[in-house]
């Protein structure tokens, strides 16, 4: 379905548990909690794993998720212009200002009018990478419509944090052959195979197709550039963690070589309370072996806090 929301248009998928029948005189069950899932940089709806949405949607909860600005079926905006990336990255590294075309900010209002779009008061917000880093921006600046955060290897953006290997970085850089889906989809495979997780192995012909499926539904290398700016200029977001009230799971692995454990410790280190939960061997990728991992601390996690959120409500 396609939800507006700060004037842009985003496509978004429901996710909802079945209802019971519900018997003569029978009170009607309450409505499930709503989980909101942002995809990190570049990564289209798609790519959330069928075992992380359906096993939540099994625990109870209506889970969403979307395109965000710029990537997928959602609105692009290439009328902003296309980033020289080379110039902001040595803007970035010198500390001079930086003024991207959107902001995280930006994206985590996108992400709090799509909740509106859907008459979703508060929700569950669980970001992986770039999403996590919007999900942190939600918590804390719109405390009101979030009863709980899941931050997954992501960061604080704190100065003096580790960043990627070099040879992440040169093949982060690298572009493909030629414009063919199959070029795209093999250049974005080999990158996805140098952030993997080295103690979870994957089909690699699933992976590939899985990839050349994404890129045959939306490629967008502009988006992704604007995407990247926002990040890069995310150099307070740090200051804002220690605002965060609401429960809080921070999930990483022990082998990421895009954002190392260091960033997502830091992070769970600045937000009051939050639980950090590192997984042996785990990369920047989600392989299906470590999603009974990921759902083993989501179920428990979001269980919790909508238990704390009743108390609240009835206190």
């Amino acid at each position: 379905m396609k939800i507006d929301s700060q004037g842009l248009s985003f496509e978004v998928v429901v996710h909802a548990p079945a209802s019971p029948p519900v018997a003569a005189g029978q009170a009607p069950q309450p409505t499930p909690s709503t989980v909101l899932l942002t995809m990190g940089w570049g990564m289209q709806l798609v790519a959330w794993p069928d075992a992380l949405v359906q096993g939540l949607v099994q625990a109870g909860h209506q889970v969403v998720v979307y395109d965000n600005r710029d990537i997928g079926l959602s609105s692009h905006l290439d009328d902003l212009g296309k980033p020289n990336l080379g110039w902001a990255m040595v803007k970035h590294r010198f500390g001079m200002g930086m003024h991207p075309p959107y902001s995280l900010q930006d994206m985590a209002n996108d992400a709090l009018g799509i909740l509106d779009g859907l008459g979703v008061a508060r929700a569950h917000v669980l970001g992986v990478s770039m999403g996590g880093m919007i999900s942190q921006r939600m918590a804390a600046t719109a405390p009101q419509r979030v009863l709980s955060l899941t931050s997954i290897m992501s960061s604080s953006g704190a100065p003096g944090l580790p960043g990627p290997t070099a040879d992440v970085s040169r093949s982060l850089m690298t572009r493909p052959a030629s414009k063919s889906p199959a070029d795209i989809a093999a250049n974005t495979l080999a990158q996805l195979e140098m952030i993997g997780s080295p103690a979870f192995q994957q089909d690699r012909d699933h992976l590939y197709q899985r990839v050349l499926a994404d890129v045959q539904r939306s490629y967008h290398p502009q988006g992704m550039l604007r995407q990247m700016l926002a990040v890069m200029a995310d150099t307070d977001r740090y200051r804002l963690l220690a605002d965060i009230t609401c429960p809080t799971l921070v999930i990483h692995g022990t082998a990421d070589p895009l954002v190392p454990i260091a960033c997502g410790q830091d992070t769970a280190r600045r937000i009051p309370g939050a639980r950090f939960e590192a997984i042996e061997g785990m990369g920047h990728d989600w392989p299906p072996a470590v999603l009974p991992r990921w759902l083993a601390l989501l179920v428990p996690h979001l269980r919790a806090a909508d238990a704390a959120a009743l108390v609240s409500h009835t206190a």
